[in-house]
């Protein structure tokens, strides 16, 4: 049986007067495209947000390859071995593509403080390894031309895929990509769609929240749909596409915005 990469179990957490989610969970296997869905406020922002340490949860248990996590910094979830991507692009926007991959690697460096402050052979060495390793990566996401260039400088869609690199370059277990497609045209969804299967097919799991449900439905190998905080449905796409709270949930949410 496949192994489960991230496994998260009754969470829950509230804001105020607002239960955001209510006993919410899931189990990623490895290899898996694993998409998270749902009309506006749902709560799938909130719940990733609380996988990946931005949100302290009010209760729950998490797992992540077989070993308990806590998800507590954003930082400390990274060296867990989960990478995310936000909504709103958050590169250094003066600094270059490869520079900001490099930023990303650091997470699994060794040589220290003194290393850097001394600049000591094992600090050269070990910053040369980054860089090659950096611009391996922007040439596997497909923008290793502009390695040099400025992070602002960049297309929105090679902004979206610099983020992609610079978070496979933290060697996750798990990368989770919040929104990925959101603001691209229908020829910058093409080449994420491909960029996002090479990964999978280099063996990485993937945990998707997107809210163009074509793209999710074509891509995920499980979907789970949020509705008002709770889980509503779990399984593959097809199963997912026919369930009818999913329909009510969508077709109720399209037919209210209609109305306004």
């Amino acid at each position: 049986m496949t192994e489960s990469v991230l496994k998260v179990a009754g969470v829950s957490k509230r804001f105020g007067g607002l239960q955001a989610l209510s006993e919410v969970g899931l189990d990623i296997k490895k290899g898996q495209v694993y998409g998270l869905i749902g009309p506006n406020g749902a709560g799938k922002t909130t719940f990733f947000n609380v996988i990946t340490g931005l949100y302290t949860p009010d209760s729950g248990s998490f797992e992540l390859g077989g070993q308990p996590y806590r998800p507590q910094a954003v930082h400390q979830v990274a060296k867990t071995g989960i990478a995310r991507t936000f909504q709103n692009i958050r590169l250094f926007a003066d600094m270059t593509a490869l520079e900001n991959v490099m930023v990303g690697r650091h997470v699994r460096t060794h040589s220290g403080l003194f290393g850097a402050v001394f600049r000591t052979p094992g600090f050269k060495a070990e910053e040369a390894a980054i860089a090659a390793r950096a611009q391996e990566l922007l040439d596997y996401v497909g923008i290793g031309r502009y390695a040099r260039f400025k992070a602002r400088t960049l297309s929105y869609g090679d902004q979206r895929r610099l983020e992609i690199a610079r978070a496979l370059a933290t060697d996750p277990k798990l990368i989770a990509l919040d929104e990925p497609a959101a603001g691209m045209n229908a020829t910058e969804k093409v080449v994420l769609r491909e960029l996002i299967d090479r990964i999978r097919n280099d063996g990485r799991t993937i945990l998707l929240i997107e809210h163009d449900v074509k793209l999710v439905m074509g891509l995920c190998d499980r979907v789970t749909v949020l509705d008002y905080g709770k889980q509503i449905a779990e399984g593959t796409p097809a199963d997912v596409q026919r369930n009818e709270k999913v329909i009510e949930a969508y077709l109720g949410a399209h037919a209210a915005h209609a109305a306004h």
